[in-house]
């Protein structure tokens, strides 16, 4: 039985400066969490067939991130773009992608990275898998079918836990887990010279200005702000044992550790 994968990504800010992020195509790239769970879809796709459709919302400049994913192989690519989205938290992002996940049609995997590069919140995964009712497990670095639909292997601070989860479920890969494969040149070339993305507005999905953007989000970014540490390296002299006490000493003199 082949199987259609979606995989959700993000055209991220590369460098910020203060205040609040725009992306543009001079500073925008695909989110490199992403790439992980991408290449996991291609895998699966060649291993056991079907096929591989990617979605993302942002704003335009999102379609060049699409069309690098055509170019690894994806087969398919949707972009949520509308003026209304801007401002959007990671609870409306959820219910768009949702929506929009609803629309595409039936699906077996939907994939997230563990998170951007430039929020980083990690909240946009588990979130869509609760507005969707699906089961979610994170972490993901083994992807097999299971006796109940899949068997999906994830690794947890130490340890590696095996879950067995009914089809359609959503997952998010861990970021060491699957090596981005390189694109070639002539794929680049052909990817970009005639994208093949889907562009969709709130009218394609049934949602209103009201429900989604600033309006319909609980939380805002007031601003991103670089933050600089100051950090001196003090080199401790002598052998281990009287490097050890000293260490120690200065640790109770910054308060760090008791006596």
């Amino acid at each position: 039985m082949s199987i259609h994968s979606i995989v959700c990504i993000k055209s991220v800010v590369r460098a910020a400066a203060d205040g609040v992020g725009r992306r543009t195509p001079d500073n925008s790239e695909l989110n490199p969490f992403d790439r992980p769970a991408l290449e996991a879809a291609l895998q699966l796709k060649a291993d056991q067939g079907g096929t591989v459709t990617v979605l993302t919302m942002g704003p335009p400049v999102g379609a060049e991130a699409l069309a690098e994913a055509l170019a690894m192989g994806a087969d398919r690519a949707v972009l949520i773009s509308d003026t209304a989205l801007a401002g959007s938290d990671t609870l409306v992002t959820a219910r768009v992608l949702a929506t929009a996940i609803d629309a595409i049609g039936p699906w077996d995997l939907l994939f997230f990275g563990t998170r951007s590069s430039d929020s980083d919140t990690g909240q946009v995964g588990p979130q869509t898998a609760a507005v969707l009712q699906r089961p979610f497990v994170g972490g993901v670095n083994r992807i097999a079918r299971g006796e109940q639909g899949w068997e999906l292997q994830r690794l947890m601070d130490d340890w590696e836990e095996v879950w067995q989860a009914p089809a359609p479920v959503v997952v998010t890969i861990h970021p060491m887990a699957f090596k981005p494969r390189a694109i070639s040149l002539p794929g680049i070339a052909e990817a970009y010279a005639c994208p093949a993305v889907e562009h969709w507005g709130l009218d394609r999905l049934a949602l209103t200005a009201d429900q989604v953007g600033l309006n319909g989000s609980p939380t805002r970014v007031a601003r991103l702000q670089k933050v600089v540490r100051d950090r001196t390296c003090r080199m401790l002299e002598g052998e281990p044992p009287q490097q050890v006490a000293a260490l120690v000493d200065h640790l109770e003199r910054m308060g760090v550790m008791g006596s």
